[in-house]
């Protein structure tokens, strides 16, 4: 996939292509089924298939204090969407600026001028352009001005949470989820368990000292799910991105490592502030099963949110917090399949 960052590293001459514009935060299934529209018709078509994507996400620069918090970071978002085989993507830097154009303006700039735009495909929702003005009517009538076709695409879902009823896959859907810890659910609208990377720093040293060693983040990117304890995977290594996850790849087992490839780790994961201890700062930390040699400080890794064991507990002293841990630890090697100790 080319990526470019600015308009002008568009080639000369690129395209036909067939356009969808979007934030794209998490590339659900929602968004795989776009872009995989986009993909069929450029094949058909004898174009180029290129997204046309935001960094930052527009709600952070217009309302900072009630922008969502993002579900993948930017190097996952562009991962994921390489994965699904687009040609292209061009990353928007979006500024207010770039939000002062004109609907026309936009279209014929970007679409039209840019990206030599055959067909483009966009919701019923659409809405761009200098204070969302533009609208699916105007991308209709834009595009019959400047000949290119508009697709425009039906909300995709599944039956809701009770079985019942439809759920539209969104980033909406996905962050409610997430925020309640149900991170079954939430792996269901993704497509893959949710992720989220980080380097791994110096903690407190207690869980080596009860036994479980853990991996604990800083520098986080991802949204991190509600308090609670999961079962999990660490990836390390060849940047440990999730452009190498499969759809078969949502379940659990870890796999050795080729050199040079990532190492897929089965592991429990621990999201909360340690409450048995007092403490007040809020973790991520990993324990990987049945590993007390692995050194990972410094070490950019990746953390799979598979199951949710149970919320966070305060525990009145070591042992019975021991003892529960051995218990997280036995449920999480159930389900991932990791050998048993």
């Amino acid at each position: 996939m080319q990526l470019w960052t600015d308009l002008d590293q568009v080639p000369p001459g690129f395209g036909p292509s067939v356009v969808t514009i979007g934030n794209f935060d998490g590339v659900h299934r929602g968004h795989q089924a776009v872009l995989d529209r986009i993909l069929r018709l450029a094949r058909g078509d004898d174009a180029q298939a290129v997204a046309v994507t935001f960094d930052p996400h527009p709600a952070a620069v217009h309302r900072p204090e009630s922008a969502p918090e993002l579900i993948t970071g930017l190097q996952d978002r562009l991962a994921l969407m390489e994965r699904t085989g687009l040609d292209a993507t061009l990353l928007v830097r979006y500024t207010l600026d770039f939000a002062a154009q004109t609907p026309e303006e936009f279209v014929a700039r970007y679409l039209v001028d840019g990206l030599r735009a055959r067909t483009v495909v966009v919701g019923h929702d659409v809405r761009f352009g200098k204070q969302n003005a533009g609208t699916l009517a105007t991308m209709v009538e834009l595009g019959g001005q400047h000949g290119f076709e508009v697709v425009a695409i039906e909300d995709v879902g599944d039956a809701g949470r009770d079985g019942e009823g439809h759920q539209r896959w969104s980033s909406t859907a996905v962050r409610a989820l997430l925020a309640e810890g149900d991170v079954g659910q939430a792996a269901d609208v993704l497509g893959r368990p949710h992720l989220l990377r980080g380097t791994v720093v110096h903690g407190d040293a207690r869980g080596r000292e009860l036994g479980f060693p853990t991996a604990n983040l800083g520098d986080i990117t991802g949204l991190v799910p509600a308090d609670g304890v999961y079962a999990g995977r660490l990836r390390r290594g060849a940047a440990a991105t999730c452009a190498s996850l499969s759809s078969s790849d949502r379940t659990g087992s870890s796999r050795p490592a080729a050199p040079g490839e990532e190492e897929v780790l089965p592991a429990a994961i621990s999201v909360g502030t340690n409450p048995t201890f007092d403490g007040v700062e809020r973790r991520v930390e990993a324990y990987v099963l049945d590993r007390t040699d692995l050194d990972l400080y410094d070490q950019e890794v990746a953390l799979e949110f598979v199951a949710h064991l149970r919320p966070t507990l305060r525990f009145d002293g070591i042992e019975p917090l021991v003892t529960q841990m051995n218990e997280d630890v036995a449920r999480a090697r159930e389900i991932l399949g990791g050998p048993a100790s």
